[in-house]
């Protein structure tokens, strides 16, 4: 005698194992549960201490508010949003920021892999030593490496216009920081040169997790070494890529210290940072230096959900739809 179970029943017509179906759900309430339990706590305690500041910044800047005259703070909505969106100095800003930002990612993505590469071809007795050598400029403090780079461009203490003298167009009276051009390729150098590594360490990770037997499949087939990196690595990294190129792309977009140091803003270099930090501490407008923080928020939201989008990546490590 047969017992006839409902949900069983459809599960033939579909062509579904119920119990299989079951155990992957259990298991993916169990995982997710899991991950709530790891990481609830950090998540509550980054809640509690960014959604105060955040929430405090966007009322201060539905207010005209100075510190020079503190009694006098007066409503005024998004009255402050209409005159920085409607000021060329934002949008003069934003296209300085934005530049730094892609070219930095560009170059420290194509850097990054070169370096990941290396890591992962090496000898094992090397890896240790070149991941050590490759980590130590990300391991450098941000102003540090700020100081030294303006130091090394600087026209009266710097050496590299000397050491490249013999390069067309460079001369011992070369001032890289007197236009913006120059200016701006010191930076994002800098950037470059301390971020690099943080780039590699990811995409190196990622490599870890192509199967070895794809690119040996594929290299039988008769792929050349740029097709079995298209079309096999790169792939099978996404979820690696989307991580790096997100996370630099967020902290490239908030860049501050070194375009304080070096620049300070001259030359058309004023960076959205730079701007709020300026409106707020420089000038002690308080609600308008809040809006332009809450503006810059949520650019950096809108990055987020616009790298997401375009990498179809689930961080979790599903697979998103091609």
């Amino acid at each position: 005698m047969s017992t006839t179970i409902p949900g069983a029943a459809r599960d033939a017509e579909t062509g579904d194992e119920p119990t299989a179906r079951a155990a992957r759900s259990d298991r993916t309430r169990s995982e997710a549960r899991l991950g709530w339990y790891l990481a609830g706590p950090a998540f509550v305690v980054m809640l509690a201490v960014t959604l105060y500041p955040i929430l405090q910044a966007f009322y201060d800047s539905l207010f005209n508010y100075k510190l020079t005259a503190p009694d006098d703070r007066a409503f005024v909505g998004l009255g402050n949003y209409a005159v920085i969106l409607t000021d060329p100095v934002w949008w003069r800003d934003f296209g300085v920021t934005f530049f730094i930002m892609v070219v930095s990612v560009l170059v420290e993505l194509v850097l990054g892999f070169a370096l990941a590469l290396v890591m992962h071809r090496a000898i094992k007795r090397l890896r240790g030593l070149l991941r050590t050598a490759i980590l130590v400029p990300y391991g450098i403090i941000t102003v540090v490496s700020a100081f030294a780079w303006f130091y090394a461009f600087d026209i009266t203490s710097g050496f590299v216009n000397h050491w490249f003298d013999w390069v067309p167009g460079i001369s011992p009276d070369l001032n890289w920081f007197a236009s913006q051009g120059t200016s701006l390729f010191v930076i994002i150098a800098s950037e470059v040169w301390k971020t690099t590594p943080f780039i590699s360490l990811l995409l190196l990770a990622g490599l870890a997790q192509v199967p070895g037997e794809l690119e040996e499949a594929a290299k039988v087939d008769g792929a050349t070494a740029w097709q079995r990196f298209t079309r096999v690595i790169v792939p099978n990294m996404k979820a690696a890529i989307m991580v790096a190129v997100l996370f630099r792309a967020l902290d490239a977009f908030r860049i501050f210290d070194n375009v304080f140091i070096m620049t300070n803003g001259a030359n058309n270099t004023e960076v959205l940072s730079l701007l709020a930090y300026r409106t707020s501490i420089g000038q002690l407008q308080i609600g308008m230096g809040s809006a332009i923080s809450v503006l810059l928020f949520l650019c950096v939201i809108a990055l987020c959900f616009v790298a997401i989008k375009l990498f179809k990546v689930d961080l979790a490590g599903a697979r998103g739809e091609k």
